[in-house]
C-alpha cells in the first residue's frame, strides 16, 4: 500500500524564504499515546520521497514536509543550517498541536532531527535517526569536511552537474578516507548522467546545506539524556559509506547499539526518484524501533 501525498491536507508555517510546507496524512485526532503522530523527514529530500513508507503506517496520522528551501517552498541562495531546520520542525510540531511526535529522520533529515531533540526534547517521544551524515565524530573528519567544502566550491564555480558528480563520488566511497582522496581528479558528470553545463542557478537545496549539515556537532549530553527515546540506525547494505559511518559514530560516542535497518541509504524508497529499496521490510523495522 502507498500513500499519494497529492491527496493529503497541506499547510504552511513561517513566511518568506523561511516558509515550510507540511502534509498531514490521516486525522490528527486519531493520534494516541501509543500511536502518536509519526513524522517522516529528510533533507533536502521533500515530502514526496516518503510516499511509500507513509503508506505502511495507516494506524496513525503521518506528517511529511518539505524542508526549508526545498520542494514547494520558496528558495534563495543563502546557506542553510541544521539549527534552522530544527526550528522549522519545532514550528511544525507546535502547529500540529499533537505532540510529542514519533520522528523518523533520514540522511540530512536525521542530522536536523538530532538538532531538534537537542534544542526541544519534549517535542519528540522517540527519534529514529537513520544514517545522519555528520563527520564531526569520525576519524577522517577533516578530509570529509574539506571534501564537502570542495563540493560547495565546485557548485559555486561550475554549477550543479559537476558539483553533484563530486557529491555522488563522496557518498559512494566506502571506508575511511585519507588525504589522497582530496587529490583525486574531479569525476566526469557524464559518468553519473549529469550535465556538465552551468545553468547559472545557485538555489539547489542540497548544495545550500553544505557543509553545515556535515559539520554538525551532535550535543552528546543532550542526546544521552534521551536514553532509549533515541535510536541510531544504519542500513545493512550501506557498508562503510559516509552516512552510515556518521550514524555509527554518534551511537559509539553514546555507548548505544546501532539498529540494523534493511537495505541501503534509501531503503525506505519504493520507486520515488527512480530508486528502489525494501520499503516493506524497512517499515517493519521502523515500527519495531518505535514500539
Amino acid at each position: 500500500m502507498t500513500t499519494d501525498i497529492s491527496h493529503s491536507q497541506s499547510s504552511t508555517v513561517g513566511d518568506g524564504t523561511a516558509l515550510v510546507t507540511y502534509d498531514v496524512h490521516g486525522d490528527l485526532a486519531d493520534a494516541t499515546a501509543g500511536r502518536p503522530v509519526l513524522m517522516l523527514i529528510g533533507s533536502p529530500m521533500p515530502a514526496e520521497g516518503f510516499g511509500t513508507l507513509a503508506g505502511h503506517f495507516t494506524d496513525r496520522p503521518v506528517v511529511t514536509y518539505d524542508p526549508r528551501g526545498s520542494g514547494r517552498n520558496p528558495t534563495d541562495t543563502s546557506d542553510l543550517t541544521p539549527e534552522q531546520h530544527a526550528q522549522d520542525l519545532h514550528a511544525v510540531i507546535a502547529a500540529l498541536g499533537a505532540g510529542p511526535v514519533d520522528l523518523f529522520g533520514s540522511s540530512g533529515g536525521a542530522v536536523n532531527a538530532l538538532a531538534l531533540v537537542a534544542a526541544h526534547p519534549d517535542d519528540v517521544r522517540r527519534l529514529v535517526a537513520h544514517e545522519p551524515p555528520t563527520a564531526a565524530l569520525l576519524p577522517d573528519r577533516d578530509v570529509l569536511l574539506q571534501a564537502c567544502r570542495d563540493i560547495r566550491a565546485t557548485y559555486d564555480e561550475r554549477g550543479t552537474g559537476p558539483a553533484m558528480a563530486t557529491f555522488m563520488a563522496l557518498v559512494m566511497a566506502d571506508g575511511e578516507l585519507g588525504e589522497e582522496y582530496l587529490r583525486r581528479p574531479a569525476p566526469d558528470p557524464a559518468a553519473f548522467g549529469l550535465p556538465a553545463e552551468d545553468d547559472g542557478t545557485r538555489t539547489d537545496p542540497l548544495m545550500r546545506n553544505l557543509p553545515a549539515c556535515n559539520a554538525y556537532q551532535p550535543d552528546l549530553e543532550a542526546l544521552a539524556a534521551l536514553g532509549p527515546r533515541l535510536v541510531l540506525a544504519a542500513g545493512t547494505e550501506s557498508g562503510q559509506q559516509y552516512a552510515a559511518r556518521g550514524g555509527r559514530s554518534v551511537a559509539q560516542a553514546l555507548g548505544v547499539p546501532v539498529a540494523q535497518f534493511p537495505s541501503h541509504h534509501g531503503g525506505f524508497l519504493g520507486g520515488e526518484f527512480g530508486q528502489q529499496g525494501d520499503p516493506e521490510a524497512f517499515a517493519a523495522a521502523l515500527r519495531a524501533a518505535l514500539d
